[in-house]
Formats: C-alpha cells, sequence, structure tokens
C-alpha cells in the first residue's frame, strides 16, 4: 500500500509508452517505471555486471536495498521520472531523470534542469538501446519543462560518454573530483535531428534486411496433405532453392503425444511447434487461422525468432474485431522484440542467388534484377509480377505486405535507399500511414535512385479496409503535388508502374525533354510527336525511314541520333515491312533488335536513354527484353532444396509444386545508383566507377538492352516521367535556401500569438483574427494589408472614401459574395462622392440590404493580375503553401499549386509556373508581365510565418493583385490554434496500437 506521499501526482502517462526499433533490427518497448514494477527491476539488476554496477554507482553495488528498490520505483512523472526498455515484458534497460535546481540538490519546478542516469544489461548493450532510452527520455523532459540535463560519468565509461557526446545536443564537459560532467541542452538542434534520422534509418533498414535474409525459415501451418496456403508457401520456398534451413510446423503433428522422431514434409522435418525444433529460427511464416496465431506468436517469441510473414486473414480488414485482433497482434510481437509483415499479407521475395528466398504464394521466383517492388495488395503483386516478368524485368526484392500492421513501405524505403542490389523501386500504395515520414524519406532516396508511386483508393474518401491511416484534408492532387516536390515519380496506373520502372531500370536518365523520333512509319512518327508535346516535351521532326527500311538502317539511323547532340533521348518506331511478295521481313522481330541493340552498343557511352515503339512486331519485344531477364545459375548447394534450372514461367496465383530456378541471363548495367554514397552525373543514374553489387547476385545487362512499348503514348509517358526526374535530380543536387528577411519580427509575432490564444475568449479548437489583428500579425512578417473600412450606410461610405482618398472601391464581403467578382459585388474606381453613392444605392438595390451584404471601402490600387496565396496545416502531411488565380475558373478546373513549408526560393519559383494558367503572369498575349519577384516573396514570408509559429494553421490572402510594378493584398484571413503534435519530430518509435 502506498503511503499518500508515495502517490503519484500526475495520472500514469500512457502517451509516453512507445515501440523502437533497435541498431540490430530488434525491437523493444519503451514504457514508464510504475511501483508495480518492483520485482522485474530486481531480476534485471541482477543479470547486470559487477562493472556495469560500478559505472552507474562509482562503487561496488551488489544489489539493491529495498529502499533502492521503492525510490527507483516511485515516481512522481514529473520531477522524478524512470523509463524502462523492455523485451518480453522484462527490463533490458532503465534511465531516469531527478530534477535538480541550482545546488544539485531535488527541486521542483521552475528548475529546469535534471540529473539524468543510465543502466543497461550487459547482454544488450551495443543494440542502441541507450541512445533510443535518450531521446525518449529528453522529450518526457521538455514536456516537464526541462531544459538541461546534467551527467556524472566515470571516465572508465567510455561507452556512455558515447551515448551523451553522440546525440547532437549542445553540451559542455568538464572534469570534476574524478569524473567526467557533462551538461546537454535539451532543446533539439539541426545535428540532433539529423543523428536521430541517420539511427532510424539504420535500425529501420537492417530490420528489414534481417526480414529478407533470414538463415532459417520455419512454415508455419503446413499442412499435411498437399495444397493449403502453408503447404503451398512450403513448396514455393523449396521450388526458389533458398539457401538456408528450411522446417515445417504442424500442431497437428503433437495432438496425438507426438514421437521423439521427427517426420518429414515435401523433404523437409517437421515438427508440432517452433520450440520442438531445437535450433534457431529467424523467420516463420505464419499460414494458420486467425484464432490461433497468438499461440503461434508466444512459441516463436519465445524461441528467439527474429520476424513473422503472417498470411493469415481474419484481421483489420473483418471489421472491429478483426482490428482489435490485428492490434493484439502487433503489440504481442513487439514485445518479443519481432517485426511483423502482414496480417492478410501475399509474402516476401529476396532473389539474390546467396539467399533466394520466396516466402510467398508466389508460385515462380522472379527474375534477379535491380527492381525493389512494394505493394499493399497481393493481387496487385500478382499483376505486377506477372507483367514485369513478360517485360523482361528483373527484382531484387518484392514484398506484399497486406494490411502492413507493423512493416511498411516507409521501412522498405529505407532498406533501399542504401541497398546496393537496388537502382529503382516501385510502390503501389493503397494508404500512407505517416505522410511526414514517407516524403522525408521518399525524397532522400530519390536523390539516389528513382521511387514510382502508383496510389489506389484515390477518390474513395477513406482508407481501405484493414489500413491504419491518419484522415487528411488534403485532396488527392494535392498530395500528388507534394510527391512530386519530393522527387517521386508519381503514375496512375500499374501499367504505367511497370512502363517506368522499366525504363528507369534500363536506360540512363535523359540530360533533357529533347526527342529525336525515327522509324518506318511516318504516321507512328506523328502520334509519337503528338505524344511529346501533350506531355511537355520538346520532340525533333520525325525521321521517316520509309516501309522499305530494314535493320540495317534502322541500326545507322539510332546510331547517328545517339550522336546527335541536339537530343536527349531517342524514340525507334517499328511496324513489320511486307516485301513484294507478301511475305513479312526481319523475322519475328530478333533480328531488328540485333539491329538497334548493335547501334546502342556502338555509343561512345551509354548517355541517352532508347525506347522502342512496335505494332504487331512478333518477338521483337521478347528479344529485346532478353538482355535484361536476368537469374543467375544458382551454386550447386548439395540440399533437399537444390532444382534444376528451367526457363522462367510467369507467376500465377495457383499453387505449384517445387519449382525451378530460370535460366542465366545478363544483369542490369553497371551504370546504375547502389547507395547515398554514389556518385551522380547530370544525365546517369550514376556516375563512373560507382559499385554494381555483389558479383554474384547480378550480372551487367548485355549493351543494348532496350524496353520496347506496343503504343507510343505509354512509352512517351514513361520518357517524360524519367525527364522530369532526371530535372529534378539535378535540381536535388543544388537545393534552394529559404531566405532571411532582417524585417521579420519573430517575436513579436510570438508575443502577439501568445496574446490571442491565452486570452480570455480564446477556444481550444482556434480563433480567427479579426481585420486589425490579421493585419498586425502578417505586418510582423513584412506582408502589408490594404486597409479595409467598413461601410454600414453611405454616409460612412463617404467619409470613409474620404479617409483612405478617392478613387476607391466598394465591395461586398457577405460570405456568399466573397471573392465572387463575378457575382458584381464589386464597384471600381469611384473618383467621387457622387459615384461611390450611386455604387452604394446600386449595390444594395440589387443584391441586398447593407447588414446582408456588408460592404467595406478601400483605395484603387493598380491593376495587375488577381492571385491567391493560402497556407494550412494538415494532420497527415503537415504545413501546405499554395498558390493559384483568384476566380472562379481557376478554382473550377482545380488550378492550384501546392508546395510543403518551408519553401525555399527554387519551390516557389516552381510554384508561380505550375499553373496552367501562369502564362497570365509572364505577358500572355501581349500583356505586360508582372512582378513575379514580388509575389515569390510573399510566398517565402507566408511560408516561414507558418514555419516559425506553428500556431498559425491557416492563412489566406485574396486578393493579391500583382501589378507590372510591386502588389497590393486586398484581403487577409489568419487562424490560430494550439499547434497539432509533430509526430516527425519526437523521439524515434513506431506506430502505436494502443487498445484504447
Amino acid at each position: 500500500m502506498q503511503s499518500a506521499s508515495d502517490q503519484p501526482e500526475h495520472d500514469y502517462p500512457d502517451h509516453w509508452e512507445a515501440d523502437v526499433v533497435l541498431r540490430d533490427g530488434g525491437t523493444a518497448r519503451i514504457r514508464p517505471i510504475t511501483a508495480d514494477d518492483a520485482d522485474r527491476l530486481v531480476s534485471f539488476y541482477e543479470q547486470v555486471s559487477d562493472e556495469s554496477k560500478y559505472y552507474r554507482f562509482f562503487a561496488p553495488y551488489p544489489r539493491l536495498s529495498a529502499k533502492d528498490v521503492h525510490r527507483f520505483t516511485h515516481h512522481d512523472f514529473v520531477d522524478r521520472v524512470g523509463l524502462a526498455a523492455t523485451v518480453g515484458g522484462e527490463f533490458i534497460a532503465t534511465v531516469r531523470y531527478d530534477r535538480i535546481n541550482d545546488r544539485g540538490l531535488p527541486a521542483s519546478a521552475p528548475a529546469d534542469e535534471a540529473e539524468v542516469a543510465f543502466l543497461v544489461q550487459d547482454a544488450h548493450q551495443g543494440r542502441g538501446v541507450a541512445s533510443a532510452l535518450l531521446e525518449h527520455i529528453a522529450a518526457v523532459a521538455r514536456e516537464r519543462d526541462i531544459r538541461r540535463f546534467a551527467a556524472e560519468v566515470l571516465p572508465a565509461n567510455t561507452k556512455m560518454i558515447k551515448v551523451f557526446t553522440d546525440a547532437g545536443y549542445t553540451q559542455k564537459r568538464s572534469f570534476e573530483d574524478g569524473s567526467v560532467r557533462l551538461h546537454l541542452d535539451l532543446e533539439p538542434t539541426d545535428r540532433s535531428l539529423a543523428v536521430q534520422r541517420a539511427r532510424e534509418q539504420r535500425a529501420e533498414a537492417r530490420s528489414v534486411q534481417r526480414l529478407l535474409t533470414p538463415r532459417s525459415v520455419a512454415v508455419v501451418g503446413a499442412g499435411r496433405a498437399p495444397g493449403g496456403v502453408g503447404r503451398t508457401v512450403l513448396r514455393n520456398l523449396l521450388g526458389a532453392g533458398f539457401t538456408g534451413r528450411v522446417y515445417a510446423v504442424n500442431a497437428a503433428l503433437g495432438e496425438a503425444g507426438g514421437t521423439a522422431e521427427a517426420v518429414e514434409l515435401d523433404g523437409v522435418p517437421a515438427y508440432p511447434s517452433v520450440a520442438a525444433i531445437g535450433e534457431p529460427v529467424d523467420l516463420a511464416i505464419v499460414a494458420v487461422p486467425a484464432e490461433r496465431v497468438p499461440e503461434v506468436v508466444a512459441d516463436c517469441g519465445e524461441h528467439g525468432v527474429q520476424g513473422l510473414v503472417v498470411l493469415s486473414a481474419g484481421y483489420a480488414e473483418s471489421g472491429a474485431a478483426g482490428r482489435e485482433r490485428q492490434r493484439q497482434l502487433v503489440r504481442q510481437a513487439r514485445s518479443y522484440g519481432m517485426r511483423i509483415i502482414g496480417p492478410n499479407a501475399f509474402g516476401i521475395i529476396n532473389t539474390a542467388a546467396e539467399v533466394s528466398l520466396n516466402a510467398s504464394l508466389a508460385p515462380q521466383m522472379p527474375a534477379a534484377g535491380r527492381i525493389g517492388l512494394f505493394t499493399q495488395s497481393g493481387a496487385i503483386g500478382i499483376a505486377l509480377l506477372a507483367g514485369l516478368h513478360r517485360r523482361g524485368a528483373g527484382l531484387s526484392s518484392f514484398i506484399s505486405a497486406g494490411n502492413r500492421a507493423d512493416v511498411s513501405g516507409n521501412d522498405f524505403l529505407q532498406h533501399w535507399y542504401d541497398d546496393p542490389g537496388t537502382d529503382v523501386v516501385l510502390l503501389y500504395l493503397e494508404s500512407i500511414g505517416n505522410p511526414r515520414k514517407f516524403t522525408r524519406l521518399a525524397r532522400r532516396t530519390a536523390a539516389v535512385k528513382p521511387v514510382v508511386v502508383v496510389k489506389g483508393a484515390r477518390h474513395s474518401g477513406s482508407a481501405p479496409p484493414g489500413h491504419r491511416v491518419p484522415v487528411t484534408r488534403v485532396p488527392h492532387a494535392t498530395v500528388s503535388a507534394l510527391l512530386r516536390q519530393a522527387g517521386v515519380i508519381r503514375v496512375d496506373t500499374v501499367t504505367e508502374l511497370v512502363d517506368a520502372g522499366l525504363l528507369l531500370a534500363a536506360q540512363p536518365l535523359p540530360a533533357g525533354p529533347r526527342v529525336a523520333i525515327l522509324g518506318n512509319s511516318e504516321s507512328l512518327g506523328l502520334l509519337t510527336y503528338d505524344a511529346c508535346l501533350t506531355e511537355g516535351l520538346r520532340p525533333l521532326r520525325p525521321l521517316d525511314l520509309t516501309t522499305a527500311a530494314e535493320p540495317a538502317d534502322f541500326r545507322d539511323a539510332l546510331a547517328a541520333a545517339l550522336a546527335d547532340e541536339t537530343s536527349d533521348a531517342v524514340v525507334v518506331n517499328a511496324i513489320p515491312w511486307v516485301g513484294e511478295n507478301g511475305a513479312t521481313e526481319f523475322g519475328d522481330g530478333e533480328v531488328l533488335a540485333a539491329a538497334l541493340r548493335e547501334a546502342v552498343a556502338s555509343a561512345p557511352a551509354p548517355t541517352k536513354p532508347v525506347v522502342v515503339v512496335h505494332v504487331e512486331m512478333g518477338g521483337l519485344a521478347e528479344a529485346l527484353a532478353a538482355a535484361t531477364s536476368t537469374r543467375p545459375t544458382p551454386p550447386d548447394r548439395g540440399t533437399a532444396g537444390a532444382v534444376a534450372t528451367r526457363p522462367p514461367a510467369p507467376p500465377t496465383p495457383a499453387a505449384a509444386g517445387p519449382g525451378a530456378a530460370p535460366a542465366p541471363a545478363a544483369g542490369p548495367a553497371a551504370n546504375h545508383p547502389t547507395g547515398p554514397a554514389a556518385p551522380t552525373a547530370a544525365n546517369h543514374l550514376t556516375g563512373p566507377g560507382a559499385p554494381a553489387g555483389p558479383a554474384s547476385s547480378t550480372t551487367p545487362v548485355a549493351p543494348g538492352a532496350i524496353p520496347a512499348y506496343p503504343a507510343a503514348e505509354r512509352a512517351v509517358r514513361a520518357l517524360a516521367e524519367a525527364v522530369r526526374y532526371g530535372q529534378w535530380r539535378r535540381q536535388a543536387a543544388e537545393p534552394g535556401r529559404v531566405p532571411e528577411y532582417e524585417d521579420i519580427d519573430e517575436a513579436g509575432a510570438a508575443a502577439l500569438i501568445e496574446r490571442v490564444l491565452g486570452g480570455e475568449d480564446a477556444e481550444p479548437q482556434g480563433v480567427t483574427l479579426d481585420t486589425a489583428q490579421a493585419g498586425e500579425l502578417l505586418a510582423r512578417y513584412g506582408i502589408a494589408v490594404l486597409p479595409t473600412l467598413p461601410a454600414p450606410t453611405p454616409d460612412a461610405a463617404v467619409s470613409a472614401a474620404a479617409r483612405l482618398g478617392y478613387p476607391v472601391a466598394l465591395k461586398t464581403t457577405a460570405p456568399h459574395l466573397r471573392h465572387r467578382p463575378d457575382l458584381g459585388g464589386v464597384r471600381l474606381d469611384l473618383a467621387s462622392e457622387e459615384q461611390l453613392r450611386a455604387a452604394y444605392a446600386e449595390l444594395t438595390e440589387v443584391l441586398g440590404k447593407p447588414e446582408e451584404l456588408q460592404p467595406v471601402v478601400q483605395a484603387m490600387v493598380p491593376r495587375g493580375v488577381d492571385t491567391v496565396v493560402r497556407s494550412a496545416i494538415d494532420p497527415a502531411v503537415g504545413a501546405v503553401l499554395s498558390f493559384g488565380l483568384s476566380g472562379a475558373a481557376s478554382e473550377l478546373l482545380g488550378d492550384t499549386a501546392h508546395r510543403l513549408v518551408p519553401a525555399t526560393d527554387r519551390d516557389v519559383a516552381e510554384l508561380v509556373r505550375s499553373l496552367r494558367t501562369a502564362p497570365l503572369l509572364f505577358g500572355w498575349r501581349g500583356s505586360a508581365p508582372v512582378d513575379t519577384p514580388a509575389l515569390e516573396e510573399v510566398l517565402l514570408r507566408v511560408s516561414r510565418l507558418v514555419d516559425d509559429h506553428p500556431e498559425v494553421v491557416a492563412v489566406s490572402l485574396e486578393p493579391v493583385v500583382v501589378a507590372p510594378r510591386g502588389l497590393s493584398v486586398l484581403g487577409a484571413t489568419v487562424r490560430l490554434a494550439p499547434p497539432p503534435p509533430r509526430t516527425d519530430l519526437g523521439p524515434r518509435s513506431l506506430p502505436s496500437y494502443r487498445t484504447a
């Protein structure tokens, strides 16, 4: 029974609980320590070495006294806080802080310093546990208004000193009385955030690598009779020639008491449980009914399994009960330090020769290649595997994650970012669980290798069944624009996904938009020319080789186009040539394919992409793809899983017996990115000298591997995506900057915001500033809003005009008429009192009473183009800066551009020019160009305001009249609210699955 003094001053802070990925890819749970943890603490301490205890207490300390246990388990969650990292419910590390005053004595607020101390079990040292605990205890301290940590460490305890010094916080170090005294400022810095994200990338990439490269796999739920999901996966594993150990697990084997001797299924040992195997198991494939999964997870977790692929259905996709079952599955697996792919997953594939893992329902192993493929749908995964196989494209790895309750596309982006075996990333997504993080990871990955995304469920207005994601108010078009800003190649269909991936995996990036077109069909050349113009490319006049052209003519024309410096890419069109006797020439296309490959091989350097558009050219696409269909010969492993080689067959959803590895062929070219260290060139995926990955897993693509398309539009669309991506890559090498404006009064703006939100009239959901407050706040950031004076009567209008000076404008501000000049609620250039009174009378006669119209008077400004500048914070993607032209037409057509905040000078320049109506700003049809530099400056200032003050949740400047010289902001609306939580800036953690 706790005494009154022992009772915590605050309720248990369950929001401090978090699952984290550690350096070795395993997981741990971090949570506050409570009075119920006394036995766990004692057990934990008994497993710590004497040396670690000495480092913690600066003296021999073999055991904790009852007083110690009480002190270390009783906290008020304000001045005294303890956190524990747990695996399987048991402590593996602890950290605590005690608030102190300037003399180092226990204190309460407003003291803002605390002493911090760690203890990590020796068996778990080196896993990054202390670094993760430091991030979380620092976040807790900041929440409790503690700004600095003090730590005393023995000089010999170099590991703990390194934890503090490597954290990236501003710190001071001194040597006092034989110990090192460290002081850490807990305010996050650019360096601490960079350190945190680098650790996150390494840990999450390692967790995926453990799933893709197991040394042993157990298939749980492999039935004794042929057929069934578990038995199918078992046979697919063996058919792919998995290089590790394979076990079958079937609980029915032990129901009749079992035997001491193991039985076999498909030639591998079978056991009633993972525990009965008696050997380490790295990965478990779970294919049992959902109600039996918890006992399987416990069996796996208690015997050291590192990861699970859960194929079982019956989870969040099935309703409320399934959602709760899914939460419990994730919590249970994470409690053992395991990560999950699924549930309701299709499986995973790793084609690397040293692994050859097909832990999926795909009966045939894909060809080995350099494309990483992630899908959230098994059906789409099957279609993509088949489509890529038909087109001759190989994969490095494939994941179909189902409900992706734990491992998601973000985790695989972390892995593929520096995976030397992957050059192109293809993603089919139906939802994005953490859009902020996805955008950040996609931008970083796209800087070294292409990321192509197709988004399903774009217009349904809700997440697909089974997907737990934040609700976003941002329209689909906005999300697409933000993804493109991050360098993501955004396509609309899975066909376009394959088209783009094929080109990017086999060809260099184009240096620009100039396209040479050649072929033996004038009509097909014109179609290609039109398609290029539609996609914003700059096609050269098509070269018609005439229908009499032979393969040698194609070879010579392509070689000339590749050598011509006036083009950046080449499209080759080909139709069958019918000779005089009616026979189709160049056979089934193989002769023409050889001629085209010869032309590419003769080029001095592969600097231009080449694509082929073919119409009814039998065998041409297959012949061109042969050089990219890669699958190295599996080594002779001498195991039950080794099989003979045979040509590959397209994947199908049907179950199959033990398959065979496809025949060997050449792999992709070596001039592709292999990770963040690979050098980049202006028009290549990477520069010369970049490594091509392990020689054992892939071989170089034969010179002249060329993607082929059955329609000009598809080829040109893929080429256009490559052109835009290449341009983004070149610009990303020299990113823009966020300008510093000396006239910005950040402190004054903060004081105004605090005054408004702290006022008696402030509401928790926020407040819209009145006209004067909005003008004052914007003025702090150098944005002047034209004064607006109310005109409730004709006399008030005349008085307002006298103050402002003629000529003036009379406008209605009623919500149904605001910013709608097309409805007649605006009268301009009123040069006298007589004209003003007449206009006032006309407005009230036609549109309604003054109290309904809410008329105002403004001074006239120079004429120009009316535009709209907005910014808003979306709970899913963060702050977004938007720009468009004012008027119903632009709104109706959705002609608005968007960028993430903070925007750079390069971002706003692209923002202004990305509108379809942008020519109106640059002198369209003889009109005077407007002052776009002034417009870009306003956009940058709004971006700074929102970025500096997250309480500014919405800004709207409408209209912003941009004249040939200068601009005028005629109206402004600003809304303030308590800032929404920034999940991307907190300590590292996996998505939460609380049951509440």
